[in-house]
């Protein structure tokens, strides 16, 4: 018996009322309570179930959320255009579980004892204080706004229960999230409903030609997300998994927004060593848009700062890159339609000078691209949300107070932030089944670099020491000077470290690497494994202590000078879901006859005259028992003889595959020297870094 009393005895050390049940031995005996006796009853269950009793009650009582009047806030219900600085009319009424309580009903409310009341045939629980304090609360910020209406701005802090900035606190108090309801009207949800939803947005987007290659179906609908927020002018976050495309589906939004007519140019931000991946998107994608490169690699520097403002007027895209926006006031002079910033992630410290240059610009609309909207913490997409809807999410000080009341609140959680931010964020991954079955298996992209200035003239060097002394040589000679300068411009590409000798490989003095830790933290961001290739034996070391600092922990080595015997142990410890992140190989040594399935990227970091090569390294990753999706990334400088030879064996012009099994190089050296200076020649405006 004393065993079958120890919950009710548990519960009685917490509640004074049930103690006084129990001493008074009411509690063996049934009872009629009062609703006001009801009430107490329903609001002690938490510690009842808490103590291990078991309780029965009427399934209109939900402990949690008990039947109560509210509230009811309905934003939005007619839109006639929205945007940042649209405006939304207003209207607050009483409801019960969504029906409307009328005056009458609401004046017998007025009336009623505090507790358990009966309205509309049900049992509800009533508290006129807090009530009529919360409908007062929602009638001043009615009479606060303009005309009766919101900013859209505060209409979606409202919705997803943040407060609005300069108002009143109430919204952020428990108070007002128990007792109100805020709900979207008609046209609000509507519109946001295809936001969320890119999927029930009608396919009415015909692009025909303009766009030269066949958008798969979640690009399609990527596309629609982006099409309607520009025409409601609103800004967002196309925050695809690295290798969903997200290029393409910029360049499909400017081909529908010059097909519409929008005169003004578009401009686009990105990290300098993206400029020219875009020029060739562009130009191989969307040839119908004219770009301009506002950046020293295509203008000198002096002919840039004074472009005049007429140059810009038959120019559907600008593209530039985020130091140039520090550099160049005309880029933030200018009225732009769109802005883009690709790799968005640059801007996540707010206090840096290029995160303050990128909020100054002029735009109709902004959208931002990045693979991790949120890098390390919440405070990244604050700033990522205050360039594409300042103040959505208030000011960082305000952020802050948000998430940290979410991080308090256990039953909720961060949903509040979800549901304010779903709207503008579109994020898919190669992990979701809808997405796999819709990818190629082999995704092959080229990762264009340019050189450092160090890189630039050690190359322009060996261009003059070239010329000097091809026409001293012939035969087997000359043969030997062509492949011993082949060489060593492929090494300057790498690294000025792997042609000089030493042991340096400073990070800013190629641009390969700098390149490479972009792509490395992105994987490493995604707990992804990566398998790098090289033809030369020398880098392996160099790029696995890069990329150790990257990942945080060791890799794997495998070259020539590896015993055979331990190969498979570096293979199977690989392989493992546990083991190194990276695998640094060298191409003859590890391009043949190894499983590394792990791996779902491939990079080449350079690149080997003969595809066939590249292709079987490839498919170290890219074989039976591969379960993910493969990524496969090729270096190439532009501007250098490694762009000149990616053409070529892409064009075939001049060379077959059965002359290239043959190897490259070979054929390289039969050149004439015309054909030869050409092909190692040095575009310096397409090729070099800017300064820092």
């Amino acid at each position: 018996m004393l065993r079958l009393l120890q919950p009710v005895n548990k519960a009685a050390e917490q509640s004074p009322w049930i103690k006084s049940l129990l001493d008074s031995g009411t509690l063996f005996h049934p009872i009629a309570w009062t609703p006001a006796k009801a009430h107490q009853f329903l609001r002690h269950i938490p510690i009842f179930e808490s103590c291990g009793i078991v309780v029965r009650i009427p399934d209109w009582w939900q402990v949690r959320q008990p039947p109560r009047p509210q509230v009811k806030v309905n934003i939005g219900n007619s839109v006639a255009g929205l945007g940042l600085n649209a405006m939304l009319d207003f209207d607050v009424s009483l409801s019960l579980d969504g029906e409307e309580i009328s005056l009458a009903e609401w004046k017998q409310l007025l009336t009623m004892s505090d507790g358990l009341v009966q309205l509309k045939g049900r049992w509800i629980e009533l508290d006129r204080k807090k009530l009529e304090s919360v409908l007062e609360h929602w009638k001043k910020v009615q009479r606060d706004a303009a005309n009766g209406n919101i900013s859209f701005i505060d209409g979606m802090r409202l919705l997803a229960g943040a407060a609005v900035e300069g108002k009143s606190e109430v919204a952020l108090l428990p108070d007002a999230a128990d007792w109100s309801n805020v709900v979207a009207g008609n046209g609000l949800q509507q519109a946001l409903e295809g936001l969320r939803d890119p999927h029930n947005i009608a396919d009415d987007l015909h692009l025909g030609d303009e766009l030269q290659v066949q958008l798969r179906p979640y690009q399609k609908e990527g596309v629609r997300w982006l099409w309607l927020l520009n025409r409601l002018g609103l800004g967002g976050c196309l925050a695809d998994d690295m290798g969903l495309g997200k290029t393409v589906q910029i360049l499909a939004l400017l081909l529908l927004a010059k097909r519409e007519g929008d005169v003004k140019p578009h401009l686009l931000v990105l990290p300098t060593s993206l400029i020219g991946n875009w020029q060739s998107e562009i130009t191989r994608f969307a040839p119908g848009l004219s770009i301009l490169i506002a950046h020293p690699s295509a203008i000198p520097s002096e002919a840039l700062n004074a472009l005049p403002a007429e140059c810009l007027e038959n120019v559907d895209v600008v593209i530039t890159s985020y130091g140039s926006l520090i550099r160049l006031p005309w880029l933030l002079q200018t009225s732009w339609s769109l802005v883009v910033l690709d790799e968005a992630q640059a801007i996540k410290n707010p206090t840096a000078y290029q995160t303050k240059a990128a909020k100054a610009l002029k735009s109709r609309v902004r959208f931002v691209l990045t693979g991790t909207p949120v890098e390390n913490r919440l405070g990244d997409l604050w700033s990522l949300f205050d360039f594409i809807c300042p103040g959505l999410l208030g000011s960082s000080k305000a952020f802050s107070l948000f998430i940290r009341r979410l991080a308090q609140d256990k039953q909720q959680g961060y949903a509040p932030l979800r549901n304010l931010v779903k709207p503008y964020i579109l994020r898919r991954m190669k992990s979701d089944k809808r997405i796999i079955a819709d990818l190629p298996d082999k995704t092959e992209v080229k990762t264009y670099c340019v050189l450092s200035r160090l890189q630039a003239s050690l190359y322009g060097q060996a261009i003059a020491t070239l010329v000097q002394q091809i026409d001293k040589v012939e035969g087997i000679a000359r043969r030997g000077l062509v492949l011993a300068f082949l060489m060593r411009f492929k090494q300057i590409c790498n690294h000025p470290s792997q042609w000089l000798g030493d042991e340096a490989y400073l990070e800013n003095n190629s641009g390969k690497f700098v390149r490479l830790r972009e792509l490395a933290q992105d994987i490493a961001a995604r707990q992804e494994k990566v398998l790098v290739f090289t033809q030369f034996k020398e880098m392996t070391a160099p790029l696995a202590a890069f990329l150790q600092d990257i990942f945080g922990c060791a890799g794997l080595q495998l070259h020539g000078g590896i015993a055979v015997k331990t190969r498979k142990a570096l293979v199977d410890k690989f392989q493992q879901e546990t083991g190194p992140p990276f695998f640094v190989l060298s191409i003859k040594a590890g391009g043949t006859g190894l499983n590394l399935t792990a791996a779902s990227h491939v990079i080449h970091f350079d690149r080997w005259w003969n595809p066939a090569v590249e292709n079987q390294a490839t498919d170290r990753a890219y074989r039976i028992g591969q379960k993910k999706n493969v990524l496969v990334h090729k270096f190439i400088c532009r501007g250098t003889i490694e762009e000149r030879i990616d053409t070529m064996i892409e064009n075939k012009i001049g060379l077959s595959n059965d002359l290239l099994a043959g190897g490259g190089e070979t054929l390289l050296t039969e050149m004439s020297n015309e054909a030869l200076l050409k092909l190692v020649s040095l575009d310096i405006n397409s090729t070099v870094a800017e300064e820092k």
